[in-house]
């Protein structure tokens, strides 16, 4: 027993160990992604295996109010009003869930750049329970207006493009500044899967849900006022 006893109690000090190391490392990084260009794990993985990276850093105010609104209507209709988490739709999700697990997700845009900048892709419980934290930390340390920055310049929108500036130039030749909103909106409708999806070609399905988003742009009024508040 007492053989067993110290083994714990080392095993504990061990993770208490990489916890706290863990968490300094998330406090360092999202320090410093709070005012340098941020790059996300994908990225990283790109460049340590020798594939390119192409991506603008553009700074929010040079990208335009149509792109904004646009992934605001299609990711995260209600970005403006949480604080990186949106617990009614988290809770929708969970209660609507069958056996097999949920049908639809419900990151944030706080919760995606959680786990683009910090975490590993996958739909693990483990990952979902680090992306929480996550995204309320960063979202209360950061503020709106920087995490929808971030997300715009880190968002994988085609095999190693990365931005919306990049996305803008390659699919329809010009700035992200000067998008129409139906361009924007088909950008937007493209991130769910950016391998798939061109922008620039897009499908019947894809198409209707651009139109969708367009549609949600044009109604639902308030969906971006913290990005011109700067809140």
């Amino acid at each position: 027993m007492a053989f067993l006893r110290t083994i714990f109690r080392w095993l504990l000090r061990w993770l208490l160990r990489a916890a706290l190391i863990l968490l300094l490392l998330f406090a360092a990084l999202a320090a410093l992604w709070a005012y340098a260009p941020a790059v996300s794990t994908l990225m990283l993985a790109r460049w340590a295996t020798f594939r390119p990276v192409e991506r603008v850093w553009t700074p929010l105010e040079r990208l335009g109010p149509a792109l904004p609104l646009a992934v605001i209507a299609a990711e995260d209709g209600r970005f403006c009003r949480h604080r990186g988490v949106d617990w009614l739709a988290l809770r929708q999700v969970i209660d609507e869930a069958s056996e097999d697990g949920p049908a639809r997700g419900a990151s944030t845009i706080a919760m995606q750049s959680a786990k683009n900048l910090f975490l590993w892709p996958s739909r693990s419980a483990l990952r979902k329970g680090l992306e929480i934290p996550a995204a309320l930390a960063i979202d209360g340390i950061w503020g709106k207006r920087r995490v929808m920055e971030v997300y715009l310049n880190i968002a994988e929108w085609g095999e190693g493009l990365f931005g919306a500036e990049a996305a803008a130039q390659r699919y329809f030749h010009k700035s992200a500044a000067a998008l129409t909103p139906r361009e924007a909106a088909l950008l937007a409708a493209a991130l769910p899967n950016p391998l798939r999806r061109d922008p620039a070609r897009a499908g019947p399905q894809q198409r209707r849900i651009a139109a969708a988003i367009l549609g949600r742009m044009d109604s639902a009024k308030g969906l971006a006022d913290c990005l011109k508040t700067g809140d």
